[in-house]
């Protein structure tokens, strides 16, 4: 079986940047505990650490490699969508109990990445289980959707040109296909649900 490339080249790069991110967090830390006052700088410094690591972990999960035995905790989850989240437009409601398939959480992430896409002026992305198929709702006040893209997650395209904003579209299909899940995607003026 041939390996996803595109994924293992992902883990590798989040898997090298987590730790210089980290250290310059400890640094941080580290600095704060000093007498000097460190003001606003200082704050803005930690509140960008804590989002660029925030979006390495998101990254690693979503673009990185899943095998089937891989699981993601709640706590993991509710920790990277707490900090992705926090100064951004768009707030994250995880509803699903416990540990959950890693290929799954590829799934919604990439998922989560395409909603808000649609979502220019923010809002709230719900994320539930109904039995065994997940479903995501957004809400915002002015929802822009492009269908074209949608439409290219259940019947792909040959030669359906993405732009690097879009790559999440591009990587669905097979993300999907992996989790043997199919889209089932419906929009309103004021709400998008997605279920796979």
């Amino acid at each position: 079986m041939q390996p996803d490339l595109a994924a293992l080249v992902g883990s590798r790069i989040c898997h090298d940047l987590i730790s210089p991110i980290g250290a310059i967090g400890n640094g941080v830390e580290l600095l704060a505990l000093t007498d000097g006052d460190t003001g606003a700088e200082m704050d803005l410094i930690n509140e960008s650490v804590q989002n660029a690591s925030a979006r390495i972990r998101y990254f690693r999960i979503a673009y990185g490699a899943a095998t089937e035995e891989q699981s993601v905790s709640r706590s993991e989850i509710l920790s990277i969508l707490a900090a992705t989240a926090r100064g951004g437009r768009i707030n994250y409601i995880w509803k699903i109990e416990g540990d959950q398939p890693r290929r799954l959480v590829r799934a919604a992430l990439l998922m989560l990445q395409a909603l808000e896409s649609t979502m220019p002026l923010g809002g709230d992305i719900q994320i539930t289980r109904d039995g065994e198929t997940w479903v995501m709702r957004a809400e915002g006040p002015r929802l822009a959707v492009d269908q074209e893209l949608w439409d290219n997650i259940s019947a792909p395209q040959m030669g359906f040109r993405y732009t690097a904003a879009h790559v999440q579209f591009a990587l669905l299909p097979g993300v999907l296909a992996e989790a043997q899940r199919l889209l089932q995607f419906r929009h309103m003026s004021d709400h998008l649900i997605a279920r796979f």
